[in-house]
Order: C-alpha cells, then structure tokens, then sequence
C-alpha cells in the first residue's frame, strides 16, 4: 500500500498521518489488497484550474478523481486494487461543513471515500447507481467517524 499526501492548501492544518490512518482502515473496511494513491489537499483556486484543465468544468468542486489502473487488471477476482489520484478541496470542504452542519474535517473525509469508491467503480452519474453510491460511502463515514472522532473545535 503506497499512499502519499500532498497538503497544497493553506486554509487549515491538515493531520497527514491521522489521514493515512483512516484512509488504512477505509482500505481494510473494503478489502482493497493494492494500492497507489496520491491525494492532493488543495485550495479552491487550484482545485478550479484542475477542474476546467481536466474535465472543462468551471469553478471548484469538493473532489475529483483520476483512475490510474489498466482497464483489465482489475478482472482478478482474489485482488480489489486501486492506482489514482484525488484531488480534495479543503475550500469546499469548510464551505459545506457549514452547510451541512458538521464539520470540514469529516467533509474532507468524505471526500475522500467517495473518490474511493470511484476508483472502485462506483458511478454517481445514473440515479439508481448514485443513491448505490451514496448509501455505500454514508455506511464507511460513519463508520471511520466512530473510529476517527475528527472535529477539531477551531
């Protein structure tokens, strides 16, 4: 499992190895056996230039996800692997915490669980597959927010 942390953002103080510690047990949780992720932690100006780079979409969004992994490894049945790349807005994150009622640190994990679940092949573009989607990754943040109490009170 190689997972590495690029914190770009200077909005808040981000607790990298308290990061790889959730994103271990959301691995475990889902029985992911191989990993190559990057996660870069950025602000809403970069977080928009990726956007519109990639993908031709203005403005910021919470997370994108870039899968890396060869179309027909995946076909093996004993292995769940995973090789991309999510780009996490903790802008976004603050944003939505407030409007959502909780807090950003619990948004950028998230985040961080959905692009997960993309790279595992979950699709958010259908509305059947979406609310498949959304039930899967409100089950793993609940779980990881027992295990990881995360507000930081600031």
């Amino acid at each position: 499992m190689n997972v590495v942390i690029a914190n770009r953002q200077r909005t808040r103080k981000i607790n990298s190895r308290r990061l790889k510690q959730i994103i271990g047990e959301l691995f475990s949780e889902l029985k992911i056996t191989e990993a190559e992720l990057g996660i870069h932690l950025v602000g809403a100006k970069e977080m928009a230039r990726v956007n519109w780079d990639f993908l031709q979409h203005e403005g910021s969004t919470d997370v994108i996800t870039f899968d890396h992994l060869e179309t027909g490894v995946r076909s093996q049945k004993s292995e769940v692997r995973i090789h991309g790349e999510l780009f996490v807005c903790v802008d976004d994150a603050v944003l939505q915490a407030k409007q959502f009622n909780t807090d950003w640190e619990s948004e950028v994990m998230r985040y961080v669980v959905h692009g997960v679940l993309h790279l595992l092949g979950y699709d958010d573009l259908q509305p059947t597959l979406k609310r498949k989607m959304k039930r899967e990754e409100n089950r793993l943040v609940r779980l990881l927010e027992k295990k990881f109490p995360l507000a930081s009170h600031d």
